[in-house]
């Protein structure tokens, strides 16, 4: 198995070193537009081989996809991080064609490969790349949702005192600050619901914290975050590489399901080997329905920016 990571920044350097630590492939190479960084990312990973006991291959490359070829899984990290006080929709201009440039040179010598999208905004650049690349639905994956939800049970775990392992916590919708949807009625500590152990303004605490996890990171560390969401995007990577058939919330292309059409969008997936396999509808009340509509409403608002700025 070979995956390849573009973008050797934080995101994609974490998310490649816990690939290397996973021994989830054979090869793994990380690719960067500035000239020799990936390639000394690569080698300071490989001089922890030894140390960490893995034998994943890592090899660098700066801007040379011919050897990202025969990829099972590609990574798009690239383009600017989110700086304080910025919006995603923000990061829409410069990143926009960043994106749709890296997907097409991917393809270009891994035609059958399965694109992971992380790069923000997330939803916009995950619905550039399903419609640039032409490629089918379920082979192009947002990471963003898989990211809320562990941000969510950690907000969880300090509320209750427990282990984050024993919460099941899922944030759907949007990746974005107003946009998502953390699901506080479905989640639970031990099978039980964690209404049993905190009350509703709690609960509303929670959520909101959850919304603004990104942001309050970016501003207490001047950039975005990278420990976590290149962990997540190793887990989304796990679960393909290792056919896991893992239900994670991720960004895909939507048709009819959630009641939201021709757009892509966090909603509960299983994820294998041939990319996302099954939608899972968690059957929102009315609330939550609405909640997800303004959503979509909101993230296809950005879409149609995009329009006009690839036009």
């Amino acid at each position: 198995m070979k995956v390849t990571v573009v973008g050797a920044g934080a995101v994609g350097a974490t998310c490649a070193d816990n690939i290397a630590r996973k021994e989830l492939v054979e090869e793994l190479v990380l690719v960067d537009i500035k000239e020799g960084f990936a390639e000394g990312k690569a080698m300071d990973i490989m001089q922890t081989a030894s140390l960490l006991g893995f034998d994943t291959r890592v090899i660098g490359s700066t801007n040379d996809y011919s050897k990202t070829a025969d990829s099972d899984v590609c990574v798009i990290t690239s383009g600017i991080p989110r700086k304080p006080g910025m919006t995603r929709e923000e990061l829409i201009g410069t990143n926009a064609k960043i994106v749709e440039t890296v997907a097409k040179n991917l393809l270009q010598y891994s035609p059958n490969t399965i694109i992971v999208v992380i790069s923000n905004p997330m939803d916009t650049m995950t619905y550039l790349t399903l419609k640039a690349t032409g490629l089918p639905k379920n082979r192009i994956i947002g990471m963003g949702g898989i990211l809320d939800s562990a941000r969510f049970k950690y907000f969880l775990m300090q509320a209750l005192n427990c282990s984050p392992n024993d919460l099941s916590a899922t944030v759907i919708g949007g990746h974005g600050d107003t946009t998502m949807i953390p699901l506080t009625r479905l989640a639970t500590l031990g099978g039980f619901p964690v209404s049993n152990y905190l009350n509703a303004d709690q609960l509303k605490q929670i959520a909101a914290d959850t919304m603004v996890g990104g942001a309050t990171l970016t501003k207490l560390l001047g950039t975005s975050a990278w420990y976590a969401p290149g962990a997540a995007g190793a887990a989304l990577v796990e679960s393909i590489v290792r056919n896991e058939k893992k239900v994670f919330p991720c960004c895909v292309s939507l048709e009819g399901e959630y009641g939201q059409n021709d757009i892509c969008l966090g909603v509960p997936v299983v994820i294998g080997s041939n990319g996302w396999e099954k939608i899972i509808d968690y059957k929102l009340n009315a609330e939550e329905q609405q909640l997800f509509n303004k959503s979509a409403d909101a993230v296809r608002n950005m879409n149609q920016v995009l329009d006009t700025l690839v036009a």
